[in-house]
């Protein structure tokens, strides 16, 4: 390349980035006016009210959507208190129109299907929106899994008894904390 090509091309490259900063930047900011969509919203991965998944506003409210895509943020396990007994949660917090907490029990099917297909991934997958799509269990109806996809692409991971899931939990956090730490 000579010089002129060089200096076309860096200003090319400069104009995109200036455009990309722009879109960052319109992306990140709030909505205003009136909404009903104030901090985060939580949602609850279990078919205890009929439905697949459900958030709380005093009663338990069935979400009809039949899948969330956004950024995966977060994954963690939290210890608390349901029903008057000691618990184990998994969160996964993810950010699309507004930060979406979803719940489920750390050792439920739901959560090893995420936490398995997580841990197949790379930081680079993870950077593009996932979605996470809920599947009830055709032969007993309390059981919840969940469907991953990247880019359209549906994550097969399987699991079985043997499954170390501390490693699989790990290596699933890792990924996830590391797409979250790439530079844009």
């Amino acid at each position: 390349m000579n010089p002129q090509e060089n200096a076309e091309l860096l200003a090319a490259l400069m104009r995109q980035e200036e455009l990309l900063k722009q879109l960052v930047a319109s992306i990140n900011k709030p909505k205003l006016g009136l909404h009903s969509e104030a901090g985060s919203c939580k949602i609850y991965c279990n078919r205890q009210h009929g439905g697949l998944w459900y958030t709380l506003n005093g009663e338990p409210s069935d979400v009809p959507q039949t899948a969330l895509t956004g950024y995966l943020k977060e994954l963690r396990f939290e210890n608390t208190e349901r029903r008057k007994k000691e618990t184990c949660k998994f969160l996964i917090t993810m950010q699309a129109d507004r930060t979406y907490i979803l719940e489920s029990g750390y050792d439920t099917h739901f959560s090893k299907c995420i936490l398995a297909a997580i841990a197949t991934l790379t930081p680079e997958q993870l950077y593009s929106p996932i979605t996470l799509q809920p599947q009830p269990g055709t032969t007993d109806e309390n059981v919840l899994f969940c469907r991953v996809w990247v880019n359209s692409e549906l994550i097969m991971a399987s699991y079985n008894e043997q499954t170390e899931w501390r490693e699989i939990s790990k290596q699933a956090i890792a990924v996830t904390k590391a797409a979250n730490e790439m530079a844009f």
